[in-house]
């Protein structure tokens, strides 16, 4: 059974840096055919996927997102970290982590009909002064 557990500081500045980690549990972050992404849901909002670190360390990201965005992993301790630069009241939300299977269509990663098999249970983050 696959697990996922997101952390973070729960109150972060404005103009500061967030930095969330997901630490997994009952497999492998290089496990062939399955990518890591973070989503987050503002309150009253729909899921908003930020981006995604696939199984052979490629990351994609939200074009809304990406230049403010990374997501990397700690293999040593089987991690997937996300950070996001010049937060604002914006960035409010519950972020979380899923494993989704990668799919390739011409070899290019496909995620038009992303199935997410895992998810965490969230964490809460406030962007306020």
């Amino acid at each position: 059974q696959v697990q996922l557990q997101e952390s973070g500081p729960g109150l972060v500045k404005p103009s500061q840096t967030l930095s969330l980690t997901c630490a997994i549990s009952g497999g492998s972050i290089t496990s062939e055919f399955y990518a890591w992404s973070w989503i987050r849901q503002p309150l009253g909002k729909g899921l908003e996927w930020m981006g995604a670190i696939i199984y052979d360390g490629t990351t994609l990201y939200s074009p809304s997102l990406k230049s403010r965005s990374s997501i990397f992993w700690e293999l040593s301790k089987n991690q997937v970290s996300l950070q996001l630069t010049s937060v604002t009241p914006d960035d409010t939300a519950v972020y979380y982590c899923a494993r989704e299977a990668a799919v390739f269509t011409s070899g290019t990663y496909d995620r038009r009909d992303v199935v997410y098999d895992y998810w965490g249970q969230g964490t809460q983050v406030t962007v306020s002064s």
